[in-house]
């Protein structure tokens, strides 16, 4: 297949990751995709996000896959754009919106992150990963360069727009794209409850639980998570 016939994926970081938590993907689906990671670090809201990608993704349909808070952002574009999405991926994410609980939790954090940011980032490691990949120092480390590289203004930003962000489980019905739904099996932010829930609402979406894995599965488990968005993408590859 010549690169022009190659559908364009467009990939959506979460909470203060860059395209670095994308690495394995880029380099995994090239000969099946022509592979971009969007940029969410502009945006003041979830909306403004999914403006930002539409504005900059390649003009005409492309698959769309968000991890976490690339997930709302995600939901979003299908809202607002649904016929230039050809295909779906929705990595360890919600459609609902924040409880009262994990409001209250973020703008705890926003407020440490004002004057204490790195100890923020390492408080909210484990909550990130999987146990065993707690003891992996380079992966900690790669997560946490990215979090400080980016900086503790972005951090603060995106929380308020991910706190902010509305209710997607009434539009979920709307998506008619062939979609996937990815979660880490012991993801302690988005638990597997969430994600059957937005399958259970999806039309022909299909669950993907990835075993010996928290909330960043694209790092944590690359090969299982590039297989299943292999299988995904083989549904719009003719």
């Amino acid at each position: 297949m010549l690169a022009a016939q190659y559908p364009h994926l467009v990939l959506l970081p979460g909470l203060v990751n860059d395209s670095r938590l994308w690495q394995h993907q880029v380099s995994g689906l090239a000969e099946i995709a022509q592979v971009t990671v969007g940029d969410l670090t502009k945006g003041h809201t979830i909306a403004e996000m999914a403006s930002d990608i539409l504005a900059s993704a390649p003009a005409g349909p492309f698959a769309l896959a968000g991890l976490s808070m690339g997930g709302y952002v995600a939901l979003e574009i299908m809202r607002e754009a649904p016929e230039r999405i050809v295909a779906l991926a929705l990595l360890d994410t919600s459609a609902r919106p924040d409880s009262l609980i994990a409001r209250d939790m973020r703008n705890e954090a926003i407020e440490q992150a004002e004057s204490n940011y790195q100890a923020v980032i390492a408080a909210l490691m484990p909550k990130q990963l999987h146990p065993m990949h707690m003891e992996d120092a380079d992966l900690v480390s790669l997560i946490t360069d990215m979090a400080m590289s980016l900086g503790n203004k972005i951090f603060i930003r995106q929380q308020r727009a991910i706190a902010g962000r509305i209710d997607s489980i009434p539009s979920l019905s709307l998506i008619k794209c062939p979609t996937l739904v990815l979660c880490g099996r012991e993801d302690a932010l988005t638990p597997i409850g969430l994600h059957q829930e937005m399958v259970a609402a999806i039309e022909g979406a299909g669950l993907v639980m990835v075993s010996d894995c928290g909330h960043l599965s694209a790092l944590e488990q690359p090969q299982r998570v590039n297989e299943a968005l292999i299988q995904w993408l083989a549904k719009i590859i003719h």
